[in-house]
């Protein structure tokens, strides 16, 4: 499955605290990510809360878009990415 990197901007904060609320909207995306075939494997959260870079293992781009959309989520750029490991080399 392909894997990207989707960066979204949020000028107000995305605002998911770490807390059963904030677990109970993350495992939401989670699940209407599935009918679009979509799986979230991480974010990173700026400092200031306003920036995310989030990986996703997606058939394309646009279920990603669509699995956003579903979830009311922005989507600045979506990159197809592999993965580089320091230590794959062994």
């Amino acid at each position: 499955m392909p894997r990207y990197v989707v960066e979204r901007t949020c000028p107000e904060g995305f605002g998911i605290a770490p807390s059963r609320e904030g677990a109970d909207a993350c495992r939401a995306v989670v699940e209407r990510n599935l009918d679009a075939g979509v799986t979230w494997i991480c974010s990173f959260v700026s400092a200031d809360d306003r920036s995310t870079f989030c990986v996703y293992e997606a058939p394309s781009p646009e279920a990603i878009r669509r699995a956003a959309g579903r979830s009311g989520l922005p989507v600045d750029r979506i990159t197809q990415v592999r993965v580089l490991d320091p230590y794959f080399a062994g």
